[in-house]
């Protein structure tokens, strides 16, 4: 998908990656864990911004893809500082983020850091607190005490090899929760969940509903959808839903 470009992030990180200027708002595609700016959801919405003459940004977070670091040292407060750095740095006025799984809950942390910023977005099987609600609160005994004494713990994954959970990851994690305080989002949004996902669950897209204070926040449910969001019906229901915030705006 050609050459990716880079920047130092004020905390001195090494940001890859790829924009292409257009008309506003500009589209921002936030990934998954251990995803990276070459996946499926992010390429198609770029060529889908192009083709209407939109500007798009994709780019990877610290220790993902081609940017700088090791997943291991990462966490959800350095892709939030990531994030931040790379909307700053490359795009300019009103933004849509598109966040998918942890860039949903990346995308919600970048509303409470730049509301003014946000003129609509879009979820995919967005995971907000997962580190809490989904890592911790399922460890057993021993992955506590693991995680306390070697610092990791290793996590089977359905998508790619073991994710190692480090401890830091835990514990910034708990700075970032949105789900505790207030969330108001005072944009469009949309949100995208399939029933078959393993990843992220209904329950979970039904609280970020109840939690949020918004005035024009749509759910939709995709039977037997799972995770990945990324088959050719699925992919149109993302643009679909990125068409419906741009045409509320």
């Amino acid at each position: 998908m050609g050459t990716s470009d880079c920047f130092d992030s004020p905390q001195g990180r090494r940001i890859a990656y790829h924009k292409s200027e257009g008309k506003g708002p500009w589209i921002v595609f936030l990934g998954g864990l251990k995803s990276d700016m070459e996946g499926t959801k992010a390429v198609f919405l770029e060529a889908w911004a192009k083709a209407q003459g939109r500007a798009f940004l994709r780019f990877d977070y610290s220790g993902h893809g081609e940017s700088s670091g090791t997943f291991e040292e990462g966490c959800i407060g350095d892709w939030h500082e990531d994030t931040v750095a790379a909307v700053s740095a490359l795009t300019q006025g009103p933004i849509v983020p598109v966040g998918s799984s942890m860039g949903g809950w990346q995308a919600l942390l970048l509303a409470k850091e730049m509301p003014e910023r946000i003129q609509g977005l879009v979820t995919v099987a967005a995971a907000p607190d997962f580190t809490e609600d989904g890592y911790w609160a399922n460890f057993t005994v021993a992955q506590k005490q693991a995680l306390e004494e070697v610092g990791h713990v290793e996590l089977p994954s359905d998508y790619m090899e073991p994710y190692i959970i480090s401890r830091r990851m835990i514990e910034d994690g708990r700075t970032q929760l949105v789900l505790r305080a207030p969330l108001n989002l005072p944009f469009p949004v949309r949100c995208l969940q399939g029933t078959a996902d393993t990843a992220v669950s209904t329950e979970t897209a039904l609280r970020l509903m109840d939690h949020a204070t918004c005035d024009d926040m749509r759910l939709t449910l995709v039977k037997d959808a799972d995770h990945r969001f990324s088959d050719g019906p699925c992919l149109q229901m993302i643009e679909d839903a990125v068409v419906d915030v741009l045409g509320g705006l």
